[in-house]
């Protein structure tokens, strides 16, 4: 649930704001009814602002009981340096609503507070409407959700176990530049602390997961070497440690460098990764820990806004392969994808049913299992942080998630890693461009439309967006 402040700007005459109060009292009245039936939580300012003093001290007022975004309100002619004063108090995302009542000039009272506030650099985002109308009501709503996915980042540690993998410059970042551009702490872990922690997990729980994995998953494909039971409880082992690792440090999102120590001579990070990044596990609904593959960390980022902006798992994936005869990508990366994609459902019994734990493949010698499944099917939107020249960039796509027959889908995934999971993919950008200008080999996705979100966060970010579509 978003929680959104509202704030009531208005003229600082005493004559007019007496004449006007009563009018404002009633939009905003209509705005926060609107804003509460579209489910968010609304943080009323205590006062209407009509002096330099009120515009302070009510805003300092509703910025301490920690809102998400802030709106400040223009059912009539302003003062603009209400705004100012009133944008000083208050340190999160601002938005601007005007009303469009045309008895009164609400539009001309933002303009002039928008005008004086971009004159000092401050941020922040228009809208206009009657106070019930549901596109604002929308656009605010996104907007908060964005604020609280940006505000989330701030004071949050990520912890990384491992160095760069494979050379791999697009998984790692400059520590100071998160800090100072999106408040976040870096947590340098050793994989070894992951070996010696799993090495004293709990058996009797690993044993149970195991049997529990049996029960409920499509297939666990044992083949006496690269899979066996032993293996397999190794590497819920290993979840169990990094779940208590994340617990005694305070991890608010992680990832995992795996390769290439991990997986020579331990066991793949697979089931780790996948369980971490679901909603549950053997002892039913848990919370999501975002945790990236490879320890990438700009995906790691980027999977912790998309999932506190939507609230969902985040998928993780290389972009495997094109197939331009039928314009799909093949979105494919070892065990990465948590197996909530399998069919996206509350009951893990159900999304399980569809997940095959297979011999890990020849690139990780030390076995274990892969956790494969074919993502369902639907609307996702995808994208990722990247950089250029230093500089952090969303790129941001609509795209939607594709299945098929059993014999085309048989077809599509032996021409690249079988033992893996695969989501089909459509994107709403062209090849050309997506392969030309695409920053990393990592992309990450979530159901449904959420680029209004993604759009509304970057700003609040500073950071540049490059957004494709074919239209």
């Amino acid at each position: 649930m978003a929680r959104i402040g509202v704030i009531s700007i208005s003229d600082g005459r005493d004559h007019v704001h007496a004449r006007n109060a009563e009018f404002i009292g009633a939009k905003q009245a209509a705005l926060v009814e609107a804003l509460r039936a579209g489910g968010n939580e609304v943080i009323v300012g205590a006062d209407l602002v009509a002096t330099n003093t009120l515009a302070t001290s009510v805003a300092r007022g509703v910025a301490a009981q920690g809102v998400d975004v802030t709106i400040l309100y223009y059912a009539v002619w302003s003062f603009p340096h209400f705004t100012m004063l009133a944008a000083d108090a208050t340190p999160g995302p601002l938005v601007l609503v005007a009303s469009t009542d045309p008895t009164e000039p609400g539009l001309v009272g933002m303009l002039a507070a928008g005008g004086a506030l971009d004159q000092i650099g401050r941020r922040h985002t228009r809208l206009w409407g009657a106070p019930d109308d549901a596109e604002l009501v929308a656009g605010v709503g996104a907007l908060a959700r964005a604020g609280a996915a940006v505000e989330s980042l701030r004071g949050s540690t990520f912890g990384r176990f491992g160095g760069r993998p494979m050379g791999m410059n697009t998984a790692v970042a400059n520590t100071d530049q998160w800090m100072k551009q999106f408040g976040v702490d870096v947590e340098e872990i050793d994989q070894y602390e992951l070996v010696l922690r799993a090495e004293g997990a709990d058996a009797t729980e690993a044993a149970r997961a195991r049997r529990w994995i049996e029960e409920h998953a499509a297939g666990v494909h044992y083949d006496g070497a690269k899979l066996t039971p032993e293996l397999l409880e190794r590497q819920i082992r290993s979840y169990l440690a990094i779940r208590d690792i994340i617990a005694e440090r305070n991890l608010d999102f992680s990832g995992i460098k795996g390769q290439p120590e991990l997986t020579e001579h331990f066991a793949t990070m697979d089931v780790t990764e996948a369980f971490l990044n679901d909603p549950y596990d053997w002892n039913g609904p848990k919370a999501v820990h975002v945790t990236a593959t490879e320890a990438d960390m700009d995906g790691a980022l980027t999977m912790q806004l998309f999932h506190k902006i939507s609230g969902d798992p985040v998928l993780f994936a290389d972009v495997r392969h094109y197939h331009p005869d039928r314009d799909i990508w093949d979105l494919c990366n070892s065990g990465q994808h948590a197996t909530w994609y399998a069919a996206r459902s509350d009951d893990p019994a159900e999304n399980l049913s569809k997940v095959h734990f297979y011999p890990e493949v020849f690139f990780f010698p030390a076995g274990g299992a892969s956790v494969q499944h074919i993502a369902a099917p639907g609307q996702m939107t995808l994208g990722r942080l990247t950089r250029n020249d230093g500089e952090y960039r969303m790129q941001l796509m609509l795209g939607e998630f594709e299945t098929y027959d059993e014999a085309t889908t048989n077809q599509l995934v032996s021409m690249s890693t079988p033992e893996w999971p695969h989501a089909f993919a459509r994107l709403d950008a062209p090849a050309d461009v997506f392969l030309s200008r695409f920053g990393a080999n990592h992309i990450h996705a979530v159901p449904g439309d959420r680029r209004a979100e993604i759009r509304a966060a970057a700003d609040m970010l500073g950071i540049g967006l490059e957004e494709w579509s074919r239209a």
